[in-house]
């Protein structure tokens, strides 16, 4: 099977491991609409950085690279208020919308082509588990504000509504409102 048809197939099952540092940064480029000075995609190119720079082997040709990750990551939070560290398991084309008051858990996983807006914290729920963190699915979206704590799981093509806190399980394909977060269902609109 072709090379190049086989990596489009691993694309749509998993994060495909082979692309190289510029290829994930071109793809998170285009998925921020080819505009550079995004903060959210400095951000995810400063993680993206951060995560192959952990690849470089002895420690001390990797120790002035960490330097200089730290430096950037440190300047992208302090500018544009989004913390993102390289322990995060971040998918492919993850577009942080807007900037300002994201945090998240270093322990996160955020799959392929989720959107992540402003005021967003991904973050533990107990002070007694530390490394628990939310587990995000492929195309989930959340909206401005919205807070999720602890061992969660949201499901592909979830929606988390703004300002909504989410303690629990979002099922696929739902959408969670409200303080604390609820599932709504969608009703097909009538026709007048």
């Amino acid at each position: 099977m072709d090379t190049q048809l086989q990596a489009k197939i691993n694309t749509d099952n998993k994060i495909n491991t082979n692309l190289s540092i510029w290829q994930q940064v071109h793809e998170d480029w285009v998925a921020h609409g080819r505009d550079w000075t995004k903060p959210g995609f400095r951000a995810v190119a400063v993680h993206r950085f951060g995560v192959w720079r952990m690849k470089v082997q002895p420690k001390l040709l990797r120790a002035p690279l960490s330097i200089l990750y730290r430096m950037l990551f440190r300047k992208i939070r302090n500018t544009y208020g989004i913390e993102l560290p390289y322990s995060v398991k971040l998918g492919r084309r993850v577009i942080f919308e807007h900037q300002g008051a994201i945090v998240i858990h270093g322990n996160c996983e955020i799959g392929d082509d989720s959107i992540i807006r402003q005021g967003v914290t991904l973050g533990n729920r107990y002070l007694e588990h530390p490394f628990d963190a939310p587990k995000l699915g492929r195309h989930v979206n959340v909206g401005a504000g919205a807070k999720i704590f602890g061992n969660v799981t949201i499901n592909d093509g979830a929606n988390i509504g703004a300002n909504a806190v989410v303690l629990n399980d979002v099922p696929s394909k739902a959408t969670a409102v409200g303080i604390p977060a609820k599932i709504i269902t969608n009703y097909p609109k009538s026709k007048k």
